[in-house]
């Protein structure tokens, strides 16, 4: 699996609370940017619009060796393929309120097809990104002390 983009982020603004794998529809140099990692999933979310399911805002860089007749636009929302059960899960989440469908990652499978991860979430509080980010210290500390005991061994 090789990860183009990744929305690091969204593990410290948000608690991912349910996570599903979707095709995307994209145009054939969309393709080749991505294979070059030109992609940015910053502000980026999913809308759900009459039983379909759109990522927007997501920015995937128009290919530099390209014809000038025809560049699509680097944020134009763009499908996202998934079946009907998943949209139906998608649908009834992005109904309750606090709840938003934000895109985690993009990358290619083994079959060499482009995924996009998408997260059903809860924003956190500051209070909650405090908490995070004391943990995260705490398991950085812990870490090292471990390492030196292991040295002094």
């Amino acid at each position: 699996m090789d990860i183009v983009a990744q929305n690091k982020k969204a593990q410290f603004n948000y608690f991912l609370l349910d996570k599903f794998e979707a095709g995307i529809v994209l145009v054939g140099s969309e393709i080749k940017s991505l294979r070059e990692h030109k992609c940015s999933l910053v502000d980026s979310f999913v809308s759900i619009i009459d039983n379909e399911v759109y990522l927007k805002n997501c920015e995937i860089a128009n290919f530099k060796n390209i014809a000038t007749a025809f560049k699509p636009d680097p944020k134009r929302e763009r499908k996202l393929l998934l079946n009907k059960d998943e949209i139906k899960k998608l649908k009834k989440a992005h109904s309750e309120k606090g709840l938003t469908i934000i895109p985690t990652k993009i990358y290619f499978n083994n079959k060499g097809l482009v995924k996009v991860e998408i997260a059903v979430s809860k924003g956190k509080h500051t209070y909650d990104k405090k908490e995070t980010l004391k943990n995260k210290v705490l398991d950085i500390d812990a870490k090292r002390a471990m390492k030196s005991i292991k040295n002094l061994a």
